[in-house]
C-alpha cells in the first residue's frame, strides 16, 4: 500500500508530525558543507533547475551557502547546512505499510502548506524530508539540534511552484 497515493488523513497525522519536529534533539552537527550531487533523469533535472531558481535567499532566517560540489541540483541554509539536493531517488520508507499506519517510530508522513512529506529521523540525529507526489523528489537534510518548522513553511511555496503535483 503506498500511503502517498491516498487522500485520506488521520487526525493524528500533523500533530504526530509535529511532535517528531520537536523532538529532533538540541546537539551540533557536523559542520561540513559537502554533498552528494544526485544523477536524476534530463526531465528531473530540469524540474530542480526551475527549483533551484526560485529557492530563498533564507530559510528560516538563514542564509543560503550552498555546498560544494556547485549544482542547481543540491542548496544550502545555514551552518551547519540544511542541505537540499533535488532528484534524489524515492525513499524506501514512502511504500512502507509502517508509516502509513503510523507505526513506524522513525518516519512519518504529513502535510505542510500544501506540500506532502516522508520525514525520517536519521542515526546521526538528523532529520530527513522528501517530497511524496510530485514529479521530482526533493529531499533536505536538517541537522539535529535545528528547528524544522520553518523551513517547512519556507520550502513550501518554490516546490509548489516548480515541481507539479502528480507522478
Amino acid at each position: 500500500m503506498n500511503f502517498f497515493r491516498h487522500r485520506h488523513r488521520t487526525v493524528l497525522g500533523l500533530p504526530a508530525l509535529a511532535l517528531l519536529i520537536v523532538t529532533t534533539g538540541c546537539s551540533s552537527a557536523d559542520d561540513g558543507d559537502s554533498v552528494t550531487v544526485p544523477s536524476p533523469t534530463a526531465k528531473v533535472a530540469k524540474l530542480c533547475r526551475n527549483l533551484d531558481s526560485v529557492l530563498p535567499d533564507k530559510v528560516d532566517g538563514l542564509d543560503r551557502h550552498d555546498p560544494e560540489p556547485a549544482s542547481a541540483l543540491t542548496a544550502g541554509w545555514g551552518s551547519p547546512a540544511i542541505i537540499l539536493r533535488c532528484g534524489v531517488v524515492r525513499p524506501p520508507k514512502m511504500v512502507d505499510p509502517k508509516v502509513a499506519t503510523g507505526s513506524d517510530p522513525k518516519a512519518i508522513a504529513g502535510e505542510v502548506n500544501g506540500v506532502e512529506w516522508l520525514m525520517e529521523k536519521q542515526d546521526d540525529g538528523s532529520t530527513r524530508f522528501t517530497t511524496a507526489n510530485r514529479h521530482a523528489y526533493v529531499e533536505v537534510t536538517v541537522p539535529e539540534g535545528r528547528d524544522t518548522a520553518g523551513m517547512l513553511t519556507d520550502m513550501a511555496s518554490p516546490v509548489k511552484k516548480a515541481i507539479p503535483f502528480g507522478k
